[in-house]
């Protein structure tokens, strides 16, 4: 059975001699530099020297012509070196070697990196000493060690799980006590909200509009006709508005002085997601003291969501209104992704995060 190793790809490569290597046509890091060739992928099989340094063989089908300013060493002639495992490597500034991605040893070891393969390439240092390099691609990745106590190796957040566990429970406790205060707030004065748009950028319009109070009274739930956009295809997959539904609808500008006064009466507003709601709602507003005033208002669940994640649940990795459902074990109220359905999910999700947060 052939000797193997596994590189850090995952990819698993056999032990060919150099007759098996001919045959199948595999090439060596030495002869593609002598063909201005570097390989695209990883090495297809492997051999050991007598020295006990590897030899890696690439497959001739899968390289790219080197960049031509790593083809020759400026300003000297083509110099090479035979190492004691018969490998000949090429003489070359320490600039183009970093070109084709080779390193010292020195500097693979602060990289956290260990050679396992011969040298590839050297140059001289002022003293005349021989500097070799070697390619970081075949280099063994060496696990790095926690940040904090320095002693083992990371689990999460550049901790050891030692560090990261305690890490973790000062966090939870602190979280938790967060959202296990008591806020005060009127529910009447606490509204959430959602916008269905014709696309997801800051030049698309709003398709609808749902705002909901802390009771979960409806206090506004309107299509609204784009001024510019005729179509949205993409969008109109997840939220099923079409054309049709918005040709009657009234267009928002219609509709701001009423949004004026409804968001005027609010303490605080919030939607799951803020960043991409606000750049759009944010337009009923002029620049200045109005805009500045509602953005004070403005909370995200979603942020709150990923803090609560990180704190108690780090085992969940996506943080949509619909993993928050899930993770509370929230119903839906109507059809997921329409903005009534959004905002109501918002609202509960909320809820679930800060149980004391009303005053009623």
């Amino acid at each position: 059975m052939k000797n193997q190793i596994t590189l850090r790809s995952g990819a698993t490569i056999y032990q060919v001699d150099a007759e098996e290597a001919s045959q199948k046509n595999y090439l060596t890091r030495h002869v593609l530099s002598k063909m201005h060739l570097v390989p695209k992928g990883d090495p297809v099989a492997y051999d050991v020297s007598p020295d006990g340094s590897m030899i890696y063989y690439f497959d001739p089908t899968r390289v790219e012509e080197a960049a031509p300013e790593t083809w020759y060493f400026p300003r000297s002639k083509r110099e090479t070196m035979t190492l004691p495992g018969g490998s000949i490597i090429e003489r070359m500034s320490v600039k183009n070697a970093a070109a084709r991605g080779y390193y010292t040893a020195e500097r693979l070891e602060r990289m956290h990196y260990e050679t396992v393969e011969e040298p590839v390439a050297y140059t001289y240092k002022a003293d005349k000493s021989v500097l070799y390099f070697y390619d970081k691609k075949t280099a063994k990745k060496l696990p790095l060690m926690c940040a904090q106590c320095g002693k083992d190796v990371r689990y999460r957040k550049k901790l050891c799980r030692e560090c990261y566990e305690k890490d973790l429970a000062i966090r939870r406790a602190e979280g938790n006590a967060y959202r296990a205060a008591s806020y005060g707030m009127d529910r009447a004065k606490v509204l959430f909200f959602d916008l269905e748009l014709t696309g997801f950028y800051d030049h698309d319009e709003i398709l609808s509009i749902t705002i909901v109070d802390g009771f979960g009274n409806m206090i506004m739930d309107t299509l609204v006709k784009p001024v510019s956009t005729k179509s949205w295809k993409r969008t109109e997959e997840i939220h099923k508005i079409t054309p049709a539904m918005v040709k009657d609808a009234p267009i928002l500008d219609e509709l701001v002085p009423r949004l004026k006064e409804i968001f005027a009466g609010a303490e605080n507003i919030i939607a799951y997601g803020v960043s991409t709601d606000y750049s759009h709602i944010k337009k009923i507003y002029n620049e200045g003291k109005e805009r500045e005033d509602f953005r004070a208002k403005i909370k995200c669940c979603a942020n709150e969501f990923v803090r609560y994640t990180h704190e108690n649940r780090p085992d969940l990795l996506h943080a949509s209104l619909t993993d928050a459902m899930s993770c509370f074990e929230i119903e839906w109220e109507g059809v997921a992704h329409s903005s009534i359905a959004d905002t109501l999910g918002c609202r509960k999700v909320w809820e679930a995060l800060f149980p004391n947060y009303y005053c009623n």
